[in-house]
């Protein structure tokens, strides 16, 4: 099951010439491609561009209208390898994945691609979640671009230039015979607008076609001596023939061009931003009319030096906007203008962030510089506060203290104290496994397994269950990519009085790890442990469903159990938590797995459906059925405080955001009580860890019942008469020995 559905969205991709699309970037991908007559379209899910995943997965009757084949890739080297299809037909076809990780782990099969060239348009739509909202390393794939000459477009983001650069972007790659590498930001990829869509195009060659009349071209094949020839042809060929192409079409932009002689290159994908910068600087108006002349690389790669030159001509200066770092285009430029002898200046990391994302905040202080500089913007003057002496008793304590700060013993104005850093005035607030989430006693029972055998290196992975890295668990040396959490632990597999652990989610599993980590286990005779954790579907990216998802898809082959696939490659000793609430069992298994005397590498599986999207399927159907009249019965847990003692080792060992604390009823005992919060979802999980740590009886669980039966009201009037007599009875005997 996917994180969310898309069926009013793919009604949209039916709409025909004339009729208003509307919705967000990465949708308007879809379509593009749907009007662009592409044959084929494969890849990997992952931030920013699961939902063109997920549309494309939801629009299989659309799809075989316009005989389109599409592919859940295994791997994002899976989707790359399958543009292989266009080397020597004219089909055009589409591969997605997110950058940079996606783009490093298909790196091998798009050099291949890039070095033989080909036929059919080849686009790879790359979602560069760059910046504080990824959940990667920081770096970015204009290098790869750069490296196997593969262009790189990267369009302003709204909706009608990033329609046109999916269909130029074919018509690029087949005038260059080069795979054009299409680069979305994030807020590229989730700006909302509107563009007129057209009619939707079947292919003109089609994969059948392909299939009936098969074509060999020894040239495009990457073996020597062709791979040499292929450099020498991206060099004196397909690169002036990219370039012809982007100067006929004009895919880069020029905006109030000798408006000034100062000017401002920038990224098509920072266009947006910087032209809110110059508009709070009140040199662009609210519409985009800039006062400064703008050059849009709609175009990332090449860098078309004959626009570069005509931009520059007659300005004193010019500044470049290329986020992150290493500074590709700003040094491309500084080329440029020193062998043509240009005496514009040239700023860019001088004057912006070296690294980092170029926020709006960033990129007024840029722009705000540049301008200053030149003189189109007055230097602003450094603010001197107001002070003034107010008697101290006339203040809070606090404010009393920023005064004696502020003007000093004689009343003298002193300089300002400066403000904290953020970090030291805010609490931090590390990221962490959502309410009920599965994977937490996974590792509330390895601290109890810690406990008793001492401290394990644990190889991460990348998944939730790399949230375990981070406090309460604090679990976690190393994690070196998707599905390497075995591999990760390799060089570990020394006779040794404990054994490694290692983590992987079934995402992972399916993506690399089976043959990267478990089988190279098997092969170099590990005897080291590896937990999978099986959440039904890949939790990560959105729920998407893999090899061994439980659900039945009605287009992909699911059910195929995880153990199974491991047995098969050799592995002897495998057990299987389909529990992984049941801490105490946890515990065992895991004390098991790394005590055992067999030799040869463990498998743990530990399966529970992921809570979030347990929670999104279900939350609905409770309220329906509320609504409908229904009897429901929701679990729920809380603490009683008369018996907790105040130990707290309850959110130590577990760390669920509904577990909290509250002041202590009793008013001889200072220290707080454990609570649970309202937003628990009846997990179990505190429960759990109280009973198999042995902690203490604190918790209970409740049930909430929605539309009762007569007979749960009559069971109710019974459990309130009952106890109230207990309680009267209680309160007699206390009575009986107050003083």
């Amino acid at each position: 099951m996917a994180e969310r559905s898309f069926v009013e969205e793919v009604k949209k991709l039916r709409l025909q010439e004339g009729e208003v699309f509307r919705g967000e970037g990465i949708l308007a991908v879809t379509k593009a491609l749907l009007e662009s007559g592409v044959s084929y379209v494969a890849g990997y899910q992952g931030a920013p561009i699961s939902h063109l995943m997920d549309v494309l997965a939801d629009a299989q009757d659309i799809l075989a209208e316009q005989g389109i084949r599409f592919e859940n890739s295994a791997s994002e080297a899976t989707a790359a390898a399958t543009l292989a299809a266009s080397v020597n037909y004219p089909l055009r076809g589409a591969v997605t994945f997110k950058a940079t990780v996606g783009t490093n782990v298909a790196s091998d099969a798009l050099a291949n691609l890039a070095s033989g060239g080909v036929t059919g348009g080849a686009l790879i739509i790359v979602g560069e979640d760059y910046g504080e909202g990824s959940s990667i390393m920081q770096e970015r794939s204009h290098a790869f671009a750069m490296k196997s000459q593969i262009w790189m477009l990267d369009p302003r983001p709204n909706l009608p230039c990033i329609v046109e650069a999916v269909k130029v972007g074919f018509k690029l790659s087949e005038a260059s015979h080069t795979p054009v590498m299409l680069q979305l930001r994030i807020r590229a990829c989730h700006v909302h607008g509107q563009f007129v869509a057209s009619d939707n195009v079947r292919p003109e060659f089609t994969l059948q076609e392909a299939m009936e009349n098969p074509r060999r071209d020894v040239s495009r094949i990457v073996l020597p001596p062709a791979s040499f020839v292929h450099e020498q042809e991206k060099v004196k060929d397909r690169w002036p023939a990219a370039v012809r192409f982007i100067e006929e079409r004009q895919l880069n932009e020029f905006f109030a061009e000798g408006a000034d002689d100062i000017g401002i290159i920038v990224q098509g994908g920072s266009y947006n931003t910087m032209v809110r910068a110059l508009e709070r600087l009140g040199l662009a108006d609210v519409y985009g009319n800039s006062r400064v002349p703008l050059y849009v690389m709609n175009v990332a790669y090449p860098v078309i030096e004959s626009e570069v030159l005509r931009f520059c001509e007659g300005k004193r200066a010019v500044m470049i906007v290329e986020e992150g770092q290493p500074n590709f285009i700003e040094q491309n430029l500084a080329a440029i203008l020193r062998q043509a002898g240009s005496t514009t200046a040239l700023h860019g990391k001088d004057i912006l962030p070296v690294a980092g994302e170029y926020t709006a905040a960033e990129l007024l202080k840029g722009a705000r510089t540049f301008a200053e500089r030149y003189g189109r913007l007055e230097p602003q003057p450094v603010p001197v506060p107001v002070r003034k002496v107010i008697p101290l008793r006339e203040v809070t304590a606090v404010a009393a203290v920023a005064e004696v700060a502020e003007v000093g013993v004689d009343g003298a104005p002193e300089p300002a104290v400066p403000s904290l850093p953020l970090a030291a005035s805010v609490h931090a607030r590390p990221p962490g496994f959502c309410t009920g989430c599965p994977e937490r006693p996974i590792f509330s029972a390895m601290k109890l397994v810690e406990r008793e055998l001492g401290a394990h290196h644990v190889s991460a992975d990348i998944g939730c269950h790399l949230f375990s890295i981070l406090p309460p668990f604090n679990i976690g040396n190393t994690t070196m990519g998707y599905g390497l959490g075995t591999a990760g632990a390799s060089a570990l597999n020394v006779p040794a009085g404990k054994r490694a652990i290692s983590m992987m989610g079934d995402g992972g599993f399916w993506h690399n790890g089976l043959t990267s980590g478990v089988a190279n286990a098997v092969f170099n005779q590990s005897d080291n442990l590896t937990i999978v954790v099986d959440n039904n579907y890949t939790s990560a990216t959105g729920g998407q469903d893999v090899l061994s998802s439980k659900a039945i898809n009605a287009t992909r082959s699911t059910g195929h159990a995880i153990e199974r696939a491991v047995r098969g490659v050799g592995v002897d000793w495998v057990r299987t938590i389909k529990r992984t609430y049941d801490v105490s069992g946890m515990r065992d298994a895991l004390r098991e797995a790394l005590t055992s005397k067999e030799k040869g590498p463990k498998v743990l599986i530990a399966q529970s459906e992921c809570m979030l999207n347990r929670q999104r399927r279900e939350k609905p159907l409770v309220r329906k059925a509320i609504a409908d009249g229904k009897r429901m019965v929701r679990e729920k847990f809380g603490v009683d405080s008369d018996t907790c003692t105040g130990d707290h080792s309850c959110i130590r060992l577990s760390g669920c955001p509904s577990l909290s604390i509250k002041p202590n009823p009793d008013p001889l005992r200072t220290d707080p009580v454990a609570s649970v919060l309202d937003s628990c979802v009846g997990c179990g999980v505190c429960g759990e860890v109280s009973h198999a740590a042995v902690l203490c009886p604190s918790f209970y669980k409740a049930q909430i019942v929605s539309n009762p039966t007569g007979w749960d009201r009559f069971l109710e009037r019974v459990r309130v008469t009952v106890i109230g007599w207990l309680q009267r009875g209680e309160a007699k005997r206390r009575d009986r020995y107050a003083f």
